[in-house]
This record gives structure tokens, sequence and C-alpha cells, in this order.
């Protein structure tokens, strides 16, 4: 593009806070949104925040960068080793068997969700307020299992403070060959995959967003970023360009619909 870029973090409220602050911006092409799942597809479903933007009205959607198998991991001394193990030990132990998550209503917890009532077992859910919290009892052994992003697990995993159960994706991440898919062992139904995408305020000229999506997808084909997805558990969706964006973000934000009404998630 010719242009410096600046990275402006803005956190808090689930993502929802930088999500607003693009929405309100000028639609210059000059502020540009990495947008996720969490504000664009979560949020608009649990009805536990007053939402200032319309995940579809306030943006024009430019093209996806990543998708993100999230990880199960169990500490440790778990008395089980693969997804199977897993399932038969919570199965003899209903209710016994807790997971965590970074908070209610994340991505993580809807994983858990999904995985329990797919596998037809009952967990208990262990809600924290920081991720660093949640990792350091899944290292003392406190919590049981957690769902979570190769990018949070990897130095616990490389250190064998945790072990691998399996992967929510649909196929087996590059970084984690030996990881088996929920789907391959029977269960497409706890199929979660995480998405980032960019996305520019609405009224943005078509131009702008012609020459945003163009430059991205220049990126995302460049090898030496490819091999950096893969090594972080991720894999481009670059294919999907304005037109997909939108369909894209309205069926995930309905199967999310679907998980938080059947787990009684919503505005509790």
């Amino acid at each position: 593009m010719g242009k410096p870029v600046v990275v402006e973090n803005r956190p808090g409220a689930g993502g929802t806070i930088g999500t607003e602050f693009v929405a309100r911006a000028q639609p210059d092409g000059y502020t540009v949104l990495y947008a996720s799942g969490g504000p664009m597809t979560i949020q608009p479903n649990l009805g536990l925040t007053k939402l200032n933007y319309d995940p579809l009205k306030s943006y024009v959607h430019v093209r996806g960068v990543s998708s993100s198998n999230q990880i199960l991991v169990a500490t440790a001394a778990a008395p089980y080793n693969t997804l199977a193990e897993f399932v038969a030990y919570a199965k003899a132990n209903p209710g016994k068997v807790n997971f965590g998550s970074p908070g209610p209503g994340t991505a993580q917890h809807l994983a858990g969700e999904m995985f329990q009532a797919a596998a037809g077992i009952k967990l208990t859910h262990v809600p924290y307020k920081s991720g660093s919290s949640q990792m350091t009892d899944m290292m003392s052994g406190i919590l049981d299992v957690s769902f979570d992003y190769l990018t949070v697990l990897r130095p616990l995993i490389d250190t064998g403070k945790v072990k691998v159960l399996g992967t929510t994706g649909t196929a087996r991440l590059a970084a984690l060959p030996g990881a088996p898919t929920v789907l391959e062992v029977g269960y497409p139904d706890a199929v979660n995959v995480g998405s980032t995408w960019v996305s520019v305020p609405a009224g943005t000229d078509p131009r702008i967003v012609g020459r945003l999506s163009e430059a991205l997808a220049a990126v995302l084909a460049d090898p030496a970023i490819v091999a950096d997805l893969s090594t972080n558990g991720q894999v481009s969706i670059a294919d999907k360009g304005p037109a997909e964006m939108e369909p894209f973000i309205v069926e995930e934000t309905a199967r999310y619909k679907r998980v938080i009404e059947s787990a009684g998630i919503a505005a509790r």
C-alpha cells in the first residue's frame, strides 16, 4: 500500500471496544479492523452487553485472514491420554470433570459446551477473569481440561505442563500432526473453528475496499506468512473476499446462536 501501518490495541469487553471504535471511524480507508468472531458473531447472541455496532451494517468486510482450531488439553497428571479415554472417563464421572475458560460466552467456553453436547458427557465449567489465572490452574492440576488456541497453549505443551488430547477442527494442524480432530473421532457437532478477517467502516469507497482486499490477498500468499500462520496453528482463509465474507459471518452468527441457546448461556 506504500503507507506506514500503526497497530493500535483497544482491548476490553470481549473485543467490542476496538470493534466499536472502527465502526465510528471515518470511512476513508485509513482505519481498519483486525476482526474476530468474538465481538462479531458471538457477542451479538449473548445479550449481555448493548452493542453500538451491527456486524453487518456497520462495516464492509474486506477479506478473510485465518482460521484456527482450538486445542483440547488436559493437565499432565490426568488419567486419560486420548479423546476416547477422556470421553470414557467423563461418562464414568458425570459433572466431576471441569473445564476452564477466560469467561462465560467466550469462544473457549462455547467449545466446551459444544464438545460435551456432542460427546454426551457432563462437564463443569469454571470461568476465569483472566487467561493467565486459568493457565496457572491448568499447570497445578486444579483444572482438568481446557480449550484454547495454540498461540496460548504452545509454551505449556512444549514444556510438558499439559498434554494434547485433540483439536476442534476438521483437519489436523500441521503444528500438531499427532492430535486428532473431533471430526475424525466421531463428533462433527463439536467442530469449532475461530476466524479472523479485516473490516473497514461502512461507507468506505469500493475502490479503497478493492485495493485493501488485493493487498491483503498478496500478503497472505507470501510463503513466509503462510508458514508463520501454520506454525501458530492457523490456516489462511484469504480465499474469502468481500463477496464471501458477509454470508460467512451470517452463517457463523447463526451457528453460535444455536450453541448459546442450547447451552442456556445468553443473558445470564
